[in-house]
């Protein structure tokens, strides 16, 4: 027997693995596994901006169906307005200090139209008369073209048969308009 001691085969490989800095593939699992690592976050990113975008979208959508929901019926309303005022306007004038029953008349009617204008504004639905203003296609639809007043604009609208209309500041119907043309 010799007196040189013989290693174990655990101390060989306890040798080995401090003799070489790393085993052959390890680096390359380490760099797969950081990709790996990497397109994973990437996919939870995505996921989870997804899923924000979907909460956003849906909030808007629910507060749309909320404040335009009753658009048709809005838009039926606005016409009965529009009824009472030419109710209104065909009424013979009366006189100032009149007391006569079409007066009262009158008077009776227009205290409906403001209530029913009052109610229409507190839940959101406005008119707007454009007279005066320059046209605008998103807001108006000219009905006529006439040659422009003495002092007016052409594109201006000179009358308003009807008054544009609409519900949280969305366009419900269109102001019914003459224009006016070049002078002639």
């Amino acid at each position: 027997m010799s007196d040189t001691p013989h290693p174990t085969p655990e101390a060989e490989s306890m040798a080995g693995a401090t003799a070489s800095p790393e085993a052959p593939g390890t680096e390359a699992q380490g760099t797969d596994l950081t990709a790996q690592l990497n397109e994973m976050r990437d996919k939870w990113l995505r996921a989870e901006a997804e899923m924000q975008n979907l909460r956003n979208r849906h909030k808007r959508e629910l507060e749309d169906a909320r404040n335009y929901a009753v658009t048709k019926f809005a838009r039926d309303v606005a016409d009965t307005a529009e009824n009472l005022r030419r109710g209104l306007d065909a009424l013979p004038p009366t006189p100032e200090g009149d007391e006569g029953p079409i007066a009262k008349l009158r008077g009776g009617f227009e205290g409906v139209e403001r209530a029913f204008i009052a109610m229409l504004e507190r839940h959101g639905v406005k008119a707007e008369d454009p007279a005066g203003k320059p046209f605008n296609p998103e807001l108006h639809q000219a009905m006529a073209e006439q040659p422009a007043p003495e002092g007016v604009e052409p594109g201006t609208v000179i009358t308003a048969w009807t008054p544009a209309w609409t519900i949280n500041g969305r366009l419900l119907k269109p102001a019914m308009v003459v224009v006016a043309g070049k002078a002639g």
